[in-house]
């Protein structure tokens, strides 16, 4: 009986978002009125900036130039976030329910020093390793978790700088001619590549990047060298050695991505390698994505992921639908121990929300399973409130992965210029549960 509702569900959701509304376009008003300067809301502050204030009107201050011939404008702001949650999950399985109030802040100070130069310190002082700062009221798998949670550390989460070679020394190219706007970063920062499936975590490393390059049948090419020695969530010992493109097509952008893992103490170093296509179709935003991972058994596998949206016709609002397959095993180059899996792309049943104990509806593992979701989201009050409704699944294609459907809801309301009021709940079927699960958090997200 599940199952069928949950294919019944599957229907009428797909004959809602993409069926909904029609027509070829919206005509633009032929009448003239003033510029509505009133409702342009007030620029939002940071809680501290120095020097040119953020996205501030007005004449720029002359700054100061470089021996190398380079201007900087120095501007210090310290801006971040604070996410605070009460919530609830029982993902099936004998005493797998967790009760906690978990938390999370990131804090970060850039340093901007030219319109491409900035060095950028970033902090995650409530959190470390995949544990949260906060309170475990009730942990039926694992009682002697229950009781405060403190994870409070003074570890830098991110500490790099970027900058541009042909911007801090300008003098080696008068005319800009001589190929020497190569852009990089060093230092501890965040990485994600093809959607956060091939990458997603926070390393140690060295990035040069070769961009506005104009092959022929492109707008731009971007190409990518990338070396990390350290943080790597597979090996903290390893190294990382990636090469990453993107390229402006004419109807398509395509990115070729690709990654070595070398781990320093055992064989199991593997590769891998990733190609999407994102475009419109028609009236539909379409991507496609293809990526493989070679190694030993452990790591090797090929997911393939397809993702269709909208804005139907007279909305504001967003229809969505994805579909994937997974053979073998497929594994990302690095993951960080709160990014869930590499299947997370796929909708929010399947992305964890980076917060304490509570987990994905269904599994975000690629290995040997198939599926996929469909989503509507809406917005009201001027975009100040949102509803976003999605029902996913994935069956798996080896006896040994059991199938699972979830119907997620997340309600999310802004309240003034700094806060954000976060509702999750969901119900989900497992085939290795006999019950129903069921899960719900609410979350105050704070912008600073």
């Amino acid at each position: 009986m599940g199952r069928q509702l949950s294919f019944l569900l599957i229907l009428l959701l797909t004959s809602a978002v993409f069926g909904a509304g029609g027509g070829e376009g919206s005509n633009l008003p032929d009448d003239k009125g003033p510029v509505k300067t009133d409702e342009v809301p007030k620029r939002p502050k940071p809680i501290l900036e120095l020097g040119e204030p953020f996205l501030g009107t007005g004449t720029l201050s002359p700054g100061f130039t470089l021996p190398t011939g380079a201007v900087w404008q120095p501007q210090l702001l310290v801006f971040g976030s604070l996410r605070t949650a009460v919530q609830s999950n029982d993902l099936g399985g004998e005493n797998s329910r967790i009760d906690e109030w978990a938390n999370r802040m990131d804090l970060f100070t850039n340093l901007q020093l030219s319109g491409s130069e900035r060095l950028v310190v970033g902090l995650r002082s409530l959190d470390e390793d995949g544990v949260f700062s906060g309170y475990i009221f009730n942990n039926e798998g694992d009682p002697d978790s229950e009781g405060n949670v403190d994870a409070l550390n003074g570890q830098i989460g991110s500490l790099f700088f970027e900058g541009d070679f042909g911007e801090i020394f300008p003098n080696l190219s008068p005319a800009d001619f001589r190929g020497t706007d190569i852009g990089f970063a060093l230092g501890r920062q965040p990485l994600s590549f093809q959607e956060g499936m091939l990458i997603n975590d926070t390393v140690d490393g060295l990035g040069l990047t070769r961009n506005s390059l104009l092959p022929g049948g492109t707008s731009n090419l971007r190409m990518t060298l990338f070396y990390a020695w350290n943080e790597l969530n597979v090996d903290d010992d390893g190294q990382l050695f990636g090469f990453f493109t993107s390229a402006d097509l004419r109807r398509s952008t395509l990115d070729v991505d690709a990654a070595w893992v070398d781990f320093d103490d055992t064989a199991d170093d593997f590769g891998v390698v990733g190609v999407s296509a994102v475009q419109r179709i028609g009236a539909m935003a379409t991507s496609f994505r293809v990526l493989g991972s070679f190694g030993e058994d452990i790591n090797r596998g090929y997911v393939f992921l397809a993702e269709l949206a909208r804005t139907p016709h007279g909305t504001h609002n967003h229809a969505y639908a994805t579909a994937f397959a997974a053979v073998d095993n497929f594994t990302s180059a690095s993951r960080g121990p709160a990014s869930g899996g590499p299947l997370g792309r796929a909708g929010i049943n399947f992305a964890g929300v980076g917060l304490g104990n509570y987990g994905a509806p269904l599994s975000g593992t690629a290995s040997d399973v198939a599926g996929g979701a469909i989503g509507y989201q809406m917005f009201f009050n001027n975009n100040r409130r949102q509803l976003l409704v999605e029902l996913g699944g994935r069956i798996g294609l080896e006896n040994a992965v059991t199938d699972q459907f979830a119907l997620t809801a997340r309600y999310q309301i802004a309240m003034g210029r700094h806060l954000v009021w976060v509702f999750d709940t969901f119900l989900a079927d497992r085939e290795e549960s006999e019950d129903a699960m069921l899960g719900g958090r609410l979350e105050l997200l704070v912008k600073f």
